[in-house]
């Protein structure tokens, strides 16, 4: 822990009250099917899988078990390491590399704040599922204080500055945001056919310097601050166009 401030580290099962990663992927469980196929759009090199040190939290984003395939796709050659897919394939120019209507569930977990051109965006994603498929992504609020203060920042100094904020993100699973597909509204205009069961959800503070007196500080503030100042927008979509 090198001196910093862990508060899931008293709590049993090593996660918190209101843990956004047990929200949001609890959700996406009750939606899996064994015969499905999930895409893992943005999967990176899962760090995750390497970094979490909660059993509990690794064992429920771990998809494989409750599927048939789990794809991982990135920009990033990286994801050709990613242990926790069942297959592994580099997106380029846009283009997933996988054949129309080829699965029914897009997972993409704080990716849709890097996407600059959300209408090329929801047209893969159209392309990609089968009729009946849904789309599960988690990304900052727009207006959430956190992306607020990373427009303030230029992007090249999102490593330096998140090493301060957030010990032990590492700077390989950092890249330029846009924040272009960030609100509900940003939601329903491109994905306007899809029947969304769409929240925000303001879960743990995470950006608090390891320092225990800041956290409680931060907790306070997620209490006293409207929800769309420090949530995440979980974002649950189903295809109904055909």
């Amino acid at each position: 822990m090198n001196g910093r401030f862990d508060p899931a580290a008293g709590m049993l099962g090593g996660y918190q009250e209101y843990d956004g990663t047990i929200e949001f992927y609890g959700r996406v469980a009750a939606l899996l099917k064994p015969g499905f196929t999930v895409l893992d759009l943005g999967a990176g090199r899962g760090a995750w899988f390497h970094d979490d040190a909660s059993a509990y939290r690794r064992a429920i984003r771990d998809l494989r078990p409750r599927v048939a395939r789990v794809i991982g796709v990135d920009v990033d050659p990286v994801v050709l390491t990613n242990p926790a897919t069942t297959e592994n394939h580099v997106m380029r120019d846009g283009r997933v590399p996988l054949p129309d209507q080829s699965v029914d569930v897009v997972v993409a977990d704080y990716v849709l704040e890097h996407i600059t051109d959300p209408a090329a965006f929801s047209a893969e994603i159209a392309r990609l599922l089968r009729p009946g498929g849904f789309v599960c992504a988690r990304t900052p609020h727009k207006y959430c204080y956190v992306s607020v203060a990373a427009r303030l920042v230029r992007n090249r100094r999102h490593s330096a500055v998140l090493a301060v904020v957030q010990p032990g993100r590492k700077a390989e699973d950092v890249f330029p945001t846009a924040y272009r597909l960030n609100t509900l509204r940003d939601i329903g205009r491109h994905f306007s056919s899809y029947e969304s069961y769409s929240y925000l959800y303001s879960c743990e503070p995470q950006y608090y310097f390891g320092r225990r007196w800041l956290y409680r500080v931060m907790r306070t503030m997620h209490r006293l601050l409207p929800t769309v100042a420090t949530a995440n927008l979980f974002v649950f979509l189903r295809d109904v166009r055909r």
